[in-house]
């Protein structure tokens, strides 16, 4: 699937509500074995994990893995890195490159494993772009807000958008997809969930994680583009095609080669349902 929208987090210890999540729809279902894990729960969220992956899965499957700089973080690793079911890991709280490249190192001797870095703290905003450039195995960066704003005292939701800008455009310099909105914590305010992926969609961001199955078609109807968008699109796309280059369209817009490309993205996101 090209552009994923839905992310759902489920914890690993659970493995009969994995399985539900599984098959309800999401475009990744995200194993967690570091904050939704108690530490009593630690190996036998890993022990069941890898037990589910050792064969692929009906949707990608990725693995949170616990931090990088604690002491379960390599066992983590050894016992689901080279899992058939294994489409991704992501790598919580990190705030240089070095440690993408170190577990690129570390994971090599299995072939290529997409990862995924979880900008957390205010040291791994600040160096956002050299963490989303480090390496190939590199696949996407995104906020980890509910720390982040713990590291930053702040008690607003707006004193985010500088950080969350910070992480599209680095996603975007460094090649990489647009990053998802981090999680929506309160699983009843679905209301509060659609206004806050319309302004995530305003920023750049492009899909959500969920902590909850109800979540799912809220982030998809926000992020997918509506009837009047799709029809917009489809109007630009032709013109261009008739005719190439910069031209004004019959109603006064004016159309060039950065338009004509939002239009594609427009109808290939369209598309994907």
């Amino acid at each position: 699937m090209t552009f994923p929208l839905t992310w759902l987090y489920v914890p690993g210890d659970r493995p009969h509500i994995v399985t539900k999540a599984l098959g309800c729809g999401a475009d990744v279902v995200v194993i967690d074995l570091e904050d939704a894990v108690a530490p009593d729960r630690k190996e036998y969220a890993r022990a069941a994990t890898a037990e589910l992956l050792c064969e692929e899965q009906p949707v990608p499957v990725h693995v949170r893995v616990n931090a990088l700089d604690g002491p379960l973080a390599d066992a983590d690793l050894r016992a689901v890195a080279a899992l058939p079911g294994v489409h991704g890991l992501r790598l919580p709280k990190v705030t240089s490159p070095v440690q993408i490249t170190r577990i690129a190192a570390r994971i090599g001797e299995h072939g290529p494993r997409p990862l995924y870095a979880l900008l957390e703290t205010a040291l791994g905003v600040e160096h956002a772009y050299a963490i989303a450039a480090a390496h190939p195995d590199l696949r996407g960066i995104s906020l980890g807000e509910s720390d982040l704003r713990a590291d930053l005292g702040l008690r607003a939701d707006a004193g985010l958008d500088w950080s969350r800008s910070r992480v599209v455009v680095a996603a975007r310099a460094a090649g990489l997809a647009p990053p998802p909105q981090s999680v929506h914590p309160d699983i009843r305010d679905l209301e509060g969930l659609a206004s806050s992926c319309a302004h995530g969609r305003s920023l750049g961001f492009l899909g959500r994680s969920a902590i909850h199955p109800r979540q799912l078609p809220i982030i998809e109807r926000a992020y997918l583009p509506t009837q009047r968008e799709v029809e917009e699109a489809e109007t630009i796309v032709k013109a261009a095609a008739a005719e190439p280059g910069a031209q004004a369209l019959p109603d006064g817009r004016f159309i060039d080669a950065a338009v004509v490309a939002t239009a594609q993205r427009t109808l290939s996101l369209a598309r994907r349902t």
